[in-house]
């Protein structure tokens, strides 16, 4: 999406050139993990995000070059967790030693994003990093926090909570992945749909979870769904699925790692350790898939998957805190 931005934006240096980013982004995901290495990013990771992306969709990333090389990048698109109306999301990354470059390439992302009739803007950022005291120096709050923890599943002690697996089997559930419901057509998308976004709406998080339309996640998620064995959903006795925990998407830069994405339970069959006894069946599958760890990522405010996660071994990572800002 084409616009030519105000005069009056802070210039960048002379010998920098600055362009949109080209269709390759094998370039582009060399320069986020030279930028920030402790959290590397894959070519496969870039282009899955831009396969999710809708025909319409406002997405602008920005590359400053010296020489060749990327030293900076600005990046103004739709949120993936906060889409509501209204919100864009802002990405600015440098070079560690190109920091100085962070003034404007803020100025020209907000710019562009107040072109798009961006309401508010928002950033994610990891918690002791340089962006989020620069961000709230700009005007930025902190709106949300996740906690991203990992599991070495080697370590789980599965004999520890054989009483509580005990207790949630004394309802009758059943713990079966995907792929035991035959073929992923429409039909079963539909059920899985349903019951993930009933779970969605309910993730206790600062703002509501934007939940997509049945097509968009179709596209999204529906259509590359590429392990379904990694999908567990605890049916009920009358066949209804109540439950699901996913820990079926490889993490491309760290080999033998998932990532869990949505655990969760429907409320009238809350209570009876069925999130932690999906959380067990799946890290079963997927140590005997040959994978090692599980990483996952949660609000702060929802201390019941928190309590789980705790209970299994998961170690906190730093934070990744969502910077708000209204326009």
């Amino acid at each position: 999406m084409e616009n030519t931005l105000p005069d009056h934006l802070p210039a960048f240096p002379p010998d920098l050139q600055v362009r949109p980013a080209p269709e390759g982004l094998a370039r582009v995901a060399a320069f986020l993990t030279a930028a920030y290495p402790e959290h590397p990013v894959s070519e496969e990771d870039l282009q899955r995000l831009a396969a999710m992306r809708l025909p319409d969709e406002t997405f602008r990333r920005v590359l400053l070059e010296r020489g060749g090389e990327i030293v900076g990048l600005w990046e103004v698109g739709v949120p993936r967790m906060d889409g509501h109306a209204g919100w864009l999301s802002i990405e600015i990354a440098a070079l560690p030693t190109e920091k100085a470059l962070a003034e404007p390439l803020l100025a020209h992302a907000e710019a562009f994003a107040r072109a798009q009739g961006a309401e508010v803007l928002i950033s994610r950022v990891r918690e002791g990093g340089w962006e989020k005291p620069f961000l709230e120096a700009h005007g930025y709050a902190e709106h949300d926090r996740m906690w991203v923890s990992v599991l070495d599943l080697r370590t789980l002690d599965f004999a520890r909570f054989a009483e509580a697996e005990a207790r949630a089997q004394t309802t009758g559930v059943q713990f079966r992945p995907l792929s035991d419901f035959g073929p992923f057509d429409e039909a079963l998308q539909r059920r899985l749909y349903d019951l993930m976004a009933a779970l969605l709406r309910d993730v206790p998080s600062t703002t509501p979870v934007s939940v997509w339309p049945f097509e968009v996640w179709q596209m999204r998620f529906a259509s590359k769904l590429k392990y379904p064995e990694g999908l567990w959903l605890a049916a009920a006795p009358d066949g209804s699925w109540v439950g699901v925990s996913e820990l079926h998407m490889p993490v491309t830069t760290r080999a033998g790692m998932l990532h869990n994405g949505l655990t969760g339970v429907l409320k009238p069959w809350r209570g009876h350790g069925l999130g932690l006894a999906l959380k067990l069946v799946a890290a079963r599958s997927a140590l005997e898939r040959g994978f090692t760890h599980s990483r996952t990522g949660n609000h702060s405010v929802n201390r019941p998957m928190l309590a789980i996660n705790d209970q299994l071994g998961f170690e906190k990572e730093a934070a990744t805190v969502t910077m708000k800002k209204s326009v």
